[in-house]
């Protein structure tokens, strides 16, 4: 059998030019700066609507304490503080397409131009799966959670929670299980690389779970069982989503090697 070799030109053409550790340590500390600076200017607009979000994020507090729920302030700074850290969650969310795009900038130089097209799957996706993952956390988690910490012992504890605790918990909450959510189109990437394959994920299953488990208690700031088993279920679901994705990159992977 003949062994078909391609002109030099037309692989570079293919798969794009070649750069070496500092031009992509460079590329890198570009495409951050870019992230960034979407970041901040996504925050400076949301200032302008962080006081309507701030009154919609109480609403679970206000329906667990069933009331009209204010928020405490124990240091002077305590408020502005809480009122930046909103601004810059909404930022983050907003801004989230911008960095995703700026990531696949940084990755799409090592793919062929048939990988290239990926970026009108990868970027929907990753975006969908955020927002999957912060509605999860909305309508299942935080009620759930913001209910039973609410009414614990209410004959021993009297409900007046902070306002910077209360929205650190919030936030954190949210941004975490979205992200966490991303994890399929993570692990495709990896497989796509050659670093990890379907069969590894598949047989080190147990072991998945109890890296789940782990995550979801800190992703989780309520300590609660209940809270902690609705935020694993999801995550098993995606981790068994991660296989079958893993399995297409790892093909995609063995067929690149294949043409080398």
């Amino acid at each position: 059998m003949t062994d078909i070799h391609l002109p030099e030109e037309e692989i570079e053409e293919e798969q794009g030019p070649q750069m070496g550790l500092l031009e992509h340590l460079n590329e890198l500390r570009i495409r951050l700066t870019w992230a960034a600076g979407g970041v901040l200017v996504a925050t400076i607009i949301s200032f302008i609507f962080a006081r309507q979000l701030l009154d919609f994020l109480l609403w679970p507090y206000a329906n667990s304490v069933a009331g009209q729920a204010q928020l405490q302030t124990l240091r002077p700074t305590e408020g502005i503080e809480t009122f930046f850290k909103v601004a810059l969650l909404a930022g983050a969310i907003l801004s989230m397409p911008f960095t995703l795009y700026q990531l696949w900038l940084f990755v799409s130089p090592g793919l062929t131009k048939k990988e290239k097209r990926y970026v009108y799957i990868f970027i929907p996706s990753a975006l969908l799966l955020f927002g999957l993952g912060i509605a999860f956390a909305w309508f299942i988690l935080v009620p759930a959670a913001v209910l039973f910490l609410a009414n614990f012992l209410p004959d021993i504890f009297k409900t007046e929670w902070t306002g910077q605790e209360y929205i650190s918990f919030l936030t954190t909450m949210l941004f975490w299980i979205g992200v966490s959510f991303e994890m399929p189109i993570v692990v495709y990437f990896i497989a796509r690389a050659g670093v990890v394959s379907a069969r590894t994920l598949r047989e080190q299953w147990r072991v998945a779970i109890v890296a789940i488990a782990v995550l979801a208690a800190a992703i989780t700031p309520s300590i609660d069982p209940i809270t902690m088993l609705l935020t694993m279920a999801p995550l098993i679901v995606l981790y068994g989503l991660s296989i079958l994705l893993a399995r297409v990159g790892q093909r995609q992977f063995e067929r690149a090697m294949a043409v080398e």
